[in-house]
């Protein structure tokens, strides 16, 4: 198995980058990816905003990249420095070390954020491009919920979503990466860390379509250790604020300042990405791949 070795080339030639599977397969080169993902939305049951106990997120899912292996080091050190100029105050302010300081995605794209930093907004808008650039996609999967508080399972649908997602990437690979694409699956450190391990095990091995181009079974790291998965937490907050005003524009009305600066990019970065909400998108809310007919 050979894959690409020279640092940070398409970094130096981004648009070579758009054509990456082209190249690939010129050079016969089997190209690795590393994804990224971390939850979006919340697990548990939802009735309404205002509900006293069930009120957290209409939508829950997985979100984050894919980035070419040769390419992981370079983007973890591009989003450290904007990470330590864009929060530098903060940084300084709590006294860690800026490697292990962490800013949760669901903070940082808060209503009151984005309309007063502009700041923020052109990071955002930079993190999405500097992916593209580097070869690689925003990715996510999710669902509207729509099960009663007695009917919910969490860890069912985390699970459904989690097969969701590997079947799209291992789709991803097979027919939009270059011949022979392969990944690896990096996941935030979860509670239920033996029983994802299996169900992505089963997935990769068994059924009339296991996982081929998967390496392995998804690794579990702490994210506040990992610039690249502090990165994926930013860009799950992001998609879980536009999908809740996607599930229920109503409820989520002040939510679509998400949708006016960050919608667009966010659909043109992705691949293969979706939330299901059981009803018509918008036509700007661009659902690239619908999600299976099953409910997860």
């Amino acid at each position: 198995m050979f894959y690409i070795e020279k640092q940070g080339f398409l970094a130096f030639f981004p648009r070579l980058a758009l054509h990456c599977a082209g190249l690939c397969a010129l050079w016969g080169i089997t190209l690795i990816y590393v994804v990224y993902l971390d939850e979006f939305g919340h697990v548990g049951p939802f009735i309404s905003k205002d509900h006293k106990k069930y009120h957290e997120s209409p939508v829950f899912g997985l979100a984050g990249y894919i980035l070419p292996i040769e390419e992981v080091r370079n983007f973890g050190t591009w989003f450290f420095k904007l990470k330590c100029h864009l929060l530098d105050f903060e940084i300084k302010r709590s006294g860690e070390h800026p490697s292990t300081w962490e800013k949760k995605g669901s903070s940082l794209y808060t209503i009151t954020n984005v309309t007063k930093y502009r700041e923020l907004r052109r990071a955002t808008n930079r993190i999405l491009s500097k992916i593209n650039s580097l070869g690689g996609h925003t990715f996510y999967v999710g669902i509207k919920k729509s099960h009663s508080p007695e009917e919910a399972d969490a860890n069912a649908l985390y699970h459904s979503v989690l097969k969701e997602a590997l079947k799209r990437l291992n789709d991803f690979c097979e027919n939009d990466a270059p011949t022979n694409s392969k990944f690896l699956l990096i996941l935030d450190e979860h509670e239920q860390r033996d029983a994802i391990i299996t169900t992505a095990s089963r997935q990769m091995y068994g059924g009339s379509q296991p996982m081929r181009h998967m390496i392995e079974p998804p690794f579990q790291i702490e994210s506040h250790r990992y610039q690249t998965a502090q990165a994926s937490d930013w860009i799950s907050g992001l998609v879980g604020r536009i999908g809740a005003v996607w599930a229920e524009p109503t409820q989520y009305k002040d939510n679509d300042i998400f949708r006016r600066y960050f919608e667009a990019r966010i659909n043109r970065s992705s691949i293969r990405s979706g939330i299901r909400t059981n009803s018509a998108p918008s036509t700007s809310a661009v659902v690239s791949t619908p999600l299976s007919s099953s409910n997860p």
